[in-house]
């Protein structure tokens, strides 16, 4: 896989690369020390698998190049690197369709762990973020769900096609977007995107987020497009 990474410190890209290896030797670490130089590498890296951005960059923040990346490429997944924990930076990413949110004081087990849920389709945020939040599902741990996703989309009653529009709405995108790349009516996401809260016990799409991380929710991975359109009322 080719991995971005995109941090200003050469000692925290150093430390990536040497995680990434240990997620998978043949892992391609590519580096870029701002936003303008990541997006120029995204733009030409068209097998780029992952993004890891940092937030507090020179020139245009992080959440600035986030925001301009899930627009440019929203099939390749970001996950945030910050020093900060800051729930309300971790919400505004989360917001921005960032996949996942992990503190740089994390440790490499940790951070390995995280990476694998992303790729598998799912949703990393910090234990502590999860603990503030209302949900039926079990507090995340360091052990806990939210490292190996098993849950599966029909074990909280969502059909396959909400399973489709769930892996959508957390990656950030909107109705139409989701409309177009299912080839499904407005008024037909409106209705899955509805059972997809109610069966989540939450009540926005930011929130919806949170609970797919802390119940290891395991989703249509990234930039999966179904085969066989519905019909359109």
């Amino acid at each position: 896989m080719k991995i971005l990474v995109v941090d200003d410190h050469p000692l925290i890209r150093e430390a990536m690369r040497s995680v990434l290896q240990q997620l998978d030797a043949k892992n391609e670490v590519l580096e870029a020390g701002d936003c303008e130089e990541a997006l120029a590498i995204a733009d030409r890296e068209s097998e780029l698998a992952l993004v890891l951005l940092d937030i507090r960059l020179p020139g245009i923040s992080g959440l600035d190049g986030l925001e301009v990346l899930r627009e440019r490429h929203p099939s390749v997944p970001v996950v945030v690197l910050s020093a900060s924990e800051d729930r309300n930076e971790v919400m505004r990413a989360l917001d921005l369709g960032a996949m996942g949110f992990i503190p740089k004081s994390q440790s490499s087990r940790v951070m390995i762990g995280a990476l694998k849920l992303v790729l598998a389709g799912g949703v990393y945020l910090p234990a502590e973020v999860l603990s503030s939040q209302p949900s039926a599902a079990p507090a995340a741990s360091e052990r806990g769900i939210v490292y190996d996703p098993k849950t599966q989309a029909a074990d909280i009653g969502l059909t396959p096609r909400q399973s489709e529009v769930l892996s959508l709405l957390v990656q950030g995108k909107p109705n139409k977007v989701i409309c177009r790349d299912l080839n499904l009516a407005e008024g037909t996401v409106k209705i899955h995107v509805a059972a997809i809260l109610k069966a989540l016990n939450v009540t926005n799409r930011t929130q919806a987020v949170v609970a797919v991380s802390r119940l290891g929710l395991r989703l249509a991975p990234l930039g999966h497009k179904t085969s066989a359109p519905e019909a359109r009322p």
